[in-house]
Formats: structure tokens, C-alpha cells, sequence
């Protein structure tokens, strides 16, 4: 699909859009119902009081009761859309059983990635992914699509189906209009996002760190998974990291229902996710709460990266 001129931009809608990129009838039936998920959520977000439901969730993480009322709006809606046979959640300890069996696709969700920056009204968002066949047995070709919402001072979205990564913005009339087409990244960019504490990096890791800073890199970071990648995305090029810790070797990041559909959206806009060695689609998840290191952004950035941490260099 050819890039779409700017003065034609704001008369594509969602639907239109994966019309004409050719994507399969039910796949962008069900993008489109999950995007328009995000508009409920966005609603819940704006009607929260911020108090928390009281209990912790299976991470042993505070849950705000937004997370839970996330959560249940995007079950309840795939359970109605008829394409979906199961659904994973963050906020569930179990893989859940959504549609009658015979339904091509399996739904994974952050439903509400960032939500302990409610308060501080910080930008959050919801990380989709959209598997064709079993998200712990499907290996790497199991994942069609992937998209996430951003809920900040606009409500954007950005989507792929394996063709190139775009973004929609929310406008006044409640639908998606396309903003960007074919998302590319640079080779490299000049911002960092970095999580972890530095005392608890690899000396690896920090030799990285420290080249990215001799480098002229700028430090942007939220907090937030969601917010930290669009950053990337929207500015073209960078990296964020969540690495290898003394004590979580694993890191924070979870595999299935964060990394994943985010290494999807950042390598049809050009650019690479690993862990510091594999590729993130590469690896085969064995928990739904499996946690993996993450590098992800432009190539310069992940590639550097890999040649800190497999030694081959220590010069900062």
C-alpha cells in the first residue's frame, strides 16, 4: 500500500484504511472492535476515582480498579465479537475461554499498561496482541497483529497486520483517522529510555548506558511501557531498555502481553527488539508469565547494544 498524501489523511478512517491494505474481512473486523474498546476504556479512565479495588492481583502488584474495569471491557467485548476463541490478560492467572472453540484468533492484553500514573495524570495505555494459533505453543509465526492505545492528551492508536506499523488519532466525532502511514524509523535515533536501577545493571549494561551518553543521547523516560515506545515511534528512532538485573536476571517486561506485541509494531516500522542476544519473536514462551530483558527501538541502538552485552567491546 503506497503512502497516503497529507491532505488526503484525515478522510481515512480505521476501516477504511485496512480495507484498502487488503487485510483479511474478520482480522479487521476485530481491530476495529478493539480499538473501539479503547474509547470505553478512555471513558473509564476520565470517570475514575482513583481508589484501588483493594486487593493485590497474581503479581503481587497493587490493583488499581481501573486495571480490573480495563480488564473486563475488553473480555466482554471480544467474548461478543464472534472471532475470538480465547483471551490472556495480565490481570489473569489463567488463559480464558472466550468464544465456543472454533474461532480463529486468540486476543492478548495489557489492558491498562502505566496505571499506577493515573494520579499523576501521566499519558498509560493498553497493549493488544492478535494470535492465529496457541500463545505458548504457536512459535514465532503465532502473532498476526498488534496494536496499543495511548490515552494522553490525545487518544491515538497505532496498528499493524503485518502491513508496516500506523497511527490513528481520535477525533472529535469518535473515530480513528489515520495520522501517520507506514511509520519508518531512522537507523538510529538520539533518545534513550532506560528502567532498572544503576546499581543493580550489569557492567555491560552500564558500558552501554555510558556510550549511549557519550553519544549525546537524550534521557526520556515516563515510566510508562506504552508512552516510552510511542516516543520512539513518533520521534523516529532511539531505544528503550529494561535489562538484566542483579537479582531479576529476567528483568520487569512481561513476554507474552507486552514485549511481544510491541517487537511486532517496532520491526514493521524497521526497527529490532531483543532480549540482548535473540530476537523477541524468536523466543518460545513457556509461563503466561514469563519476563524477559528487552532492547527495542532503531537498529543502531539494539545492535550496540548486543555487542555490549556479548563483550565484544568495552570502549565507553
Amino acid at each position: 500500500m503506497e503512502n497516503i498524501s497529507d491532505a488526503t489523511k484525515q478522510f481515512i478512517d480505521l476501516r477504511r484504511h485496512m480495507w484498502m491494505a487488503g487485510i483479511e474481512v474478520d482480522l479487521r473486523r476485530l481491530i476495529w472492535q478493539i480499538a473501539v474498546t479503547g474509547k470505553y476504556i478512555s471513558s473509564k479512565i476520565q470517570e475514575s476515582n482513583r481508589k484501588l479495588a483493594g486487593f493485590e492481583n497474581i503479581y503481587g502488584e497493587e490493583q488499581l480498579a481501573l486495571d480490573r474495569s480495563s480488564d473486563e471491557i475488553i473480555k466482554q467485548q471480544l467474548a461478543f465479537s464472534g472471532f475470538v476463541r480465547q483471551y490472556a490478560s495480565e490481570e489473569q492467572d489463567s488463559i480464558i475461554q472466550v468464544g465456543k472453540g472454533g474461532e480463529k484468533y486468540i486476543v492478548t492484553a495489557d489492558p491498562l499498561d502505566g496505571s499506577s500514573l493515573v494520579d499523576t495524570n501521566l499519558a498509560i495505555g493498553t497493549i493488544i496482541g492478535i494470535h492465529r494459533e496457541s500463545i505458548l505453543t504457536g512459535g514465532d509465526k503465532s502473532l498476526v497483529a498488534a496494536m496499543y492505545v495511548t490515552y494522553g492528551p490525545l487518544i491515538t492508536m497505532i496498528y499493524s497486520a503485518g502491513n508496516g506499523s500506523h497511527e490513528f488519532v481520535l477525533n472529535r466525532e469518535g473515530e480513528y483517522v489515520l495520522s501517520e502511514e507506514n511509520i519508518t524509523l531512522g537507523e538510529r535515533g538520539n533518545i534513550y529510555s532506560i528502567g532498572g536501577l544503576r546499581k543493580d545493571w550489569s557492567q555491560e549494561h552500564l558500558n552501554y548506558i555510558r556510550r549511549l551518553e557519550k553519544e549525546g543521547y537524550k534521557l526520556r523516560y515516563s515510566g510508562g511501557f506504552v508512552p516510552d515506545i510511542n516516543q520512539i515511534l513518533i520521534k523516529r528512532g532511539g531505544v528503550f531498555t529494561y535489562p538484566a538485573l542483579k537479582g531479576t536476571p529476567n528483568g520487569k517486561l512481561r513476554l507474552i502481553f507486552e514485549l511481544q506485541p510491541m517487537a511486532f509494531l517496532m520491526e514493521q516500522a524497521g526497527g529490532m527488539a531483543t532480549d540482548g542476544r535473540q530476537s523477541i519473536l524468536s523466543i518460545k514462551p513457556e509461563t503466561l508469565d514469563q519476563r524477559c530483558p528487552i532492547y527495542i527501538g532503531s537498529k543502531y541502538e539494539v545492535e550496540t547494544a548486543k555487542l555490549f552485552l556479548e563483550g565484544n567491546t568495552t570502549t565507553i
